[in-house]
């Protein structure tokens, strides 16, 4: 899927949008049959107008009639998409009208076409929050999760060129760049998100870095269980101690910055699949556990647009891989770990494993000397308790510093549709985990379980600048729709656009 913008097919160019010849122009009309300029430039002949009077479409948000060769344009096929009342667009409708127009789009077989709907009159948003919704809505409308069907889905290839009438001024054209790459480093945090753990195990995680590193020239370290355990990262190997799968720990390097500037390092949780060890996890969507590598998924899905992008930034990108299964060899409950940090931790709960290996891969991570840390995970259930399916958890200090970085966190994901909320963080969660026997304990009292996870991680971040994201409730759809969805990639990815633009202005 390729997105061009073309200021020939908008309205004020109502001959060149009626000779258009695409395989299809999308138009939207209003409920009580008002056209859209760009459905009037199109209805010469009358055709649109027949199509309403007819009752066949009703123009409310995503109902969608197609018309073939109509009289009056050069196009193969028109669609008309209801897109509420107007003249002006709410988000909703919008959302709703893009959605089905590009369903529509996706079973025609068309090459290509044009989007030809007024993009810039959605209420209280811009013209580039339009074009990376666009981006995103297009690339997951492509995308395909039956790669490992014998039979696959019969269906058309779908678009491959998607016109937009837009002008293509040059901070709108970055905006488009930066949009598709994110798309598709989307797509591809979805597309390791679906496979299945008996191929995704951590060596073919480290194995995707490895490939990413060769395509567009990362530096690349993997650190298997002996550089682990020289390293003194015993937490880390204790969660994989139960399975047969090595961890693997894969480090990215992006150096597109100045040389002497710190790097903004992302750890990303990969646990290819969560048993829960010991306290073994219901049998019930079990099989859901093998999305826990999510985190690891997005930074790598970061690292494909930054490459794509040659962002001029300086990124390392740690993918956090390991298995937690339950044998005899696994860590037991009432377990006492060291960690790389040199603080000991009481296992109370092995299913509360991804913060003993994110301990680790933090501690490692400060050898960087990181401008910021971001750390990435499907860490509690209690996240998706509080926040459902639709805000990833945001954690961060309560001060000066980390309050602006939430705050730049925050609009990266309003400016994408990838949202995020602020969760609290101070010393009484951190109260929670106090051990007997070790410096703290893996899980804490009851009560605030997203957030005594996120008090745990701090612990090991002091002295950074730091975020948490809890993506439990985000980053996979269940039931029907089940599938991963490539969250945070857009938020994170918008994140160090504006950073990369703010160090280069």
């Amino acid at each position: 899927m390729n997105i061009t913008l073309n200021p020939a097919c908008g309205p004020e160019r109502e001959q060149a949008l009626a000779r258009a010849e695409a395989d299809c122009i999308v138009v939207g009309i209003h409920e009580g049959g008002v056209l859209t300029a760009q459905a009037r430039a199109l209805d010469a002949a009358g055709a649109v107008r027949h199509a309403l009077a007819s009752g066949d479409i009703s123009g409310k948000p995503g109902t969608t009639l197609m018309l073939r060769q109509p009289a009056g344009t050069a196009a193969q096929r028109v669609l008309l998409v209801g897109l509420g009342n107007g003249p002006a667009l709410t988000e909703a409708a919008f959302k709703q009208g893009v959605r089905e127009a590009l369903a529509c789009l996706s079973r025609i077989g068309a090459h290509d076409a044009i989007l030809a709907l007024p993009l810039e009159q959605v209420e209280g948003r811009d013209i580039h929050w339009v074009v990376r919704h666009l981006a995103q809505a297009a690339h997951d409308q492509a995308y395909r999760p039956d790669s490992l069907k014998s039979e696959k889905e019969a269906r058309p290839a779908g678009v491959r060129e998607l016109v937009l009438p837009v002008a293509p001024l040059d901070a709108l054209m970055r905006t488009l760049a930066q949009a598709q790459a994110m798309a598709r480093g989307s797509v591809y945090a979805r597309e390791l998100g679906d496979l299945p753990p008996n191929i995704c195990t951590p060596a073919y995680l480290a194995e995707c870095a490895g490939k990413l590193a060769r395509e567009f020239g990362f530096g690349l370290d993997v650190l298997g269980p002996v550089e682990m355990a020289e390293l003194k990262m015993r937490s880390y190997l204790a969660v994989a101690s139960g399975s047969a799968q090595p961890p693997a720990m894969a480090v990215l390097q992006h150096r597109g910055g100045n040389s002497g500037d710190a790097p903004i390092v992302l750890v990303g949780k990969g646990l290819t699949f969560d048993s829960g060890g010991i306290s073994i996890k219901p049998g019930a969507s079990m099989d859901e556990m093998k999305y826990d590598m999510c985190g690891a998924a997005a930074v790598l899905g970061v690292f494909r647009a930054i490459g794509e992008l040659k962002l001029p930034l300086n990124v390392v990108g740690i993918v956090a891989a390991c298995e937690n299964m339950p044998s005899g060899s696994a860590v037991r409950p009432g377990d006492i770990l060291s960690s790389m940090s040199g603080l000991s931790i009481e296992v109370l709960n092995t299913d509360a494993e991804g913060r003993l290996v994110l301990c680790d891969a933090l501690s490692y991570a400060a050898r960087f000397e990181p401008r910021v840390l971001i750390d990435i995970a499907t860490l509690t259930g209690a996240c998706v308790v509080a926040l459902g399916q639709h805000n990833s958890g945001l954690f961060t200090r309560m001060d000066e510093a980390h309050d602006a970085l939430a705050a730049e966190l925050l609009e990266a994901g309003r400016a994408t549709g990838d949202h995020a909320w602020r969760m609290p963080l101070d010393e009484a969660y951190g109260e929670q985990l106090k051990s007997n026997f070790a410096d703290l304990a893996n899980i804490g009292s009851p009560g605030g379980g997203a957030v005594t996870a996120a008090a745990f991680l701090e612990r090991f971040t002091r002295g950074q600048l730091w975020a948490h994201l809890d993506i439990a409730g985000t980053a996979w759809r269940t039931g029907k729709e089940k599938g991963a969805t490539g969250r945070p990639v857009p938020l994170l990815m918008h994140y160090l656009c504006k950073r990369a633009a703010l160090q280069f202005a």
